[in-house]
């Protein structure tokens, strides 16, 4: 039996249980994933998403590989790319050429993120990263973007805080000063527990931010991986969350039915409160995500 809803999920509508998707990929590295990526896409494919992002490695690092992919994806299939885009490791002049590039192959939807320093630089965020004249600002970004042509564009947000962030009030100001620059979407960083997300939404919506904020969900498949990363992008992993995938180090199959299980579980209580979108961060596996979504409705075109 679902709980009552607590006075921060009221600020849904529980009348709504219908949900759209959407699909983050990442640029391959060798063939294999190559295989590995194009292989997800076509299982994915049939289950019509609103979209589907490609991410942008930190320091533009996948910049080529980003393309190639959007570019595959625009030609060779019926899917919507949002192409990210960062500041970090380019100057305005490189960055709107990118976006040109972009425009004139058809994509419409960016992604726009501040972006982190190259492994290994040295620097922490995009301190001392952007070059002189370069975009400072994710929302820095936005405005250039507009400037370049009408794109749609996504921007990051976190239900548990920017790890760079002094305060949430100030995580929430830049937000804002993102969607005054033309953002009309965000998408969040993962998070486990959705009361954060919750919470978040309250806060926002209190400040007067009134724009879709898509819940980004991550099916858990490498739990050492997860809390590597998870501390670099401030996201806390649950004690609970942990002693699930206890001592199944050596147990794929069971790893992967908890994954499915907890991802979906926290789609049902999203949508139960009227949550309309879930973006899912699939780490170019289909099977995860393609459960996921059988368990919600999601059924291929």
């Amino acid at each position: 039996m679902l709980a009552q809803p607590t006075a921060m999920e009221q600020v849904f509508s529980p009348d709504n249980r219908h949900v759209r998707i959407s699909f983050e990929f990442f640029p391959p590295k060798t063939l294999e994933m190559e295989k590995k990526l194009w292989d997800s896409i076509s299982a994915l494919e049939p289950l019509s998403p609103s979209f589907v992002s490609v991410t942008y490695g930190a320091g533009g690092t996948t910049r080529e590989r980003t393309h190639h992919t959007v570019r595959r994806i625009v030609e060779e299939t019926s899917l919507k790319p949002a192409a990210h885009l960062t500041c970090v490791g380019a100057t305005r002049d490189e960055v709107d050429e990118v976006a040109r590039g972009y425009w004139d192959a058809g994509v419409r939807h960016i992604v726009a993120l501040r972006g982190d320093a190259p492994p290994n630089s040295g620097k922490s965020g995009n301190e001392g990263a952007v070059p002189t004249g370069g975009y400072q600002y994710s929302s820095d970004l936005v405005a250039g973007l507009k400037k370049v042509a009408d794109f749609e564009i996504t921007v990051a947000a976190f239900p548990e805080k920017h790890p760079d962030s002094k305060s949430f009030d100030d995580d929430i100001d830049y937000l804002k000063q993102k969607i005054d620059a033309g953002a009309t979407r965000a998408i969040t960083q993962y998070f486990f527990d959705v009361e954060h997300y919750f919470r978040f939404i309250e806060r926002i919506r209190a400040k007067g931010i009134t724009i879709p904020v898509i819940p980004g969900l991550l099916p858990v498949s490498n739990v050492a991986q997860l809390q590597k990363f998870s501390i670099m992008c401030g996201a806390s992993v649950p004690p609970w969350l942990m002693e699930l995938f206890d001592g199944l180090d050596n147990d794929p199959l069971k790893r992967n039915a908890i994954a499915i299980s907890v991802a979906a579980e926290q789609a049902r209580r999203l949508m139960q409160f009227g949550v309309e979108d879930l973006h899912f961060y699939t780490l170019n596996r289909a099977d995860l995500t393609a459960a996921i979504a059988h368990m919600l409705g999601v059924r291929p075109a």
